[in-house]
């Protein structure tokens, strides 16, 4: 399996607290740790874990972070393939709770490749499989080489009116940032999927009534939810790529979502 993502990716600090602060409240951490995430990088280290090498076409902002996501992402298995900007390098930070639920406060604009970015497009040629999160209309069309193209919401605004036709678009039904309407994309994607976390979600062609997954059972207890969406859509991604059918490649991105929650951060409890 020959595998890639063309998206985005920022440097999260991540802090574990007893509860979300209220208004005016000091809160002092129980755990804190930084690395990069974003959906780009998660899918990307998900994706290397079930392929063994994955391709991130991506862009980085100036300052330590786009070296320190290169290195991390590389002991996963992932060739970075990243253009510079003079920008900030996106950041985020991320509260965690007890009940493993995240909360992310962003700072900066979402950075994506583009397709005049002197970077390795061609190796999306060859690919059997690619998640895309962002990127200019150009970089969609060369997304699109590979046989099976996955694509998030969040990236709407690059996906309405490029005239590229998505083998899915996943994202989340409680998530604002990523609700869609079935035809909000003309060519329409072949299958629609919305996740709705502990209750499964939905999934089928645009127009027609959608059938409901169950979720996984996690393979261990709740820790992190951050990047169990991602984890999802990279899952879903490699099992179409796969060739699995619709039924097993959704069962399959729900084990990937749930094997994510039981991790610190969004890549140690990954599928493998």
């Amino acid at each position: 399996m020959r595998v890639a993502v063309v998206g985005h990716t920022e440097w999260i600090d991540f802090v574990r607290v007893s509860h979300l602060p209220a208004p005016g409240e000091i809160l002092h951490a129980e755990d804190a740790w930084e690395e990069p995430g974003g959906g780009g990088a998660v899918a990307a280290g998900q994706l290397a874990r079930l392929a063994g090498e994955c391709v991130f076409v991506t862009a980085f902002g100036e300052g330590p972070h786009g070296p320190a996501t290169r290195a991390a992402l590389q002991t996963m298995g992932v060739r970075v393939e990243a253009a510079l900007r003079p920008t900030p390098h996106r950041r985020a930070i991320t509260m965690v709770t007890p009940a493993a639920e995240r909360t992310i406060l962003v700072l900066g604009d979402r950075l994506g490749p583009e397709a005049a970015d002197p970077i390795g497009w061609d190796l999306l040629d060859a690919a059997d499989a690619c998640y895309f999160t962002a990127g200019d209309v150009h970089a969609l069309h060369r997304a699109r080489r590979a046989r099976v193209l996955v694509a998030t919401p969040r990236a709407m605004e690059t996906l309405q009116g490029s005239g590229v036709r998505l083998d899915a678009l996943v994202g989340s039904a409680a998530d604002q940032g990523e609700r869609f309407d079935d035809f909000d994309l003309d060519p329409p994607p072949r299958l629609l999927v919305r996740t709705e976390g502990a209750k499964g979600g939905m999934y089928g062609p645009p127009g027609e009534k959608p059938r409901r997954f169950a979720a996984a059972e996690p393979p261990g207890p709740p820790v992190d939810a951050y990047g169990c969406g991602d984890s999802f859509a990279a899952g879903l991604t490699f099992a179409l790529g796969k060739g699995m059918d619709d039924d097993d490649a959704v069962a399959f991105a729900a084990r990937c979502g749930a094997a994510c929650l039981t991790g610190r951060g969004p890549y140690a409890g990954q599928l493998r």
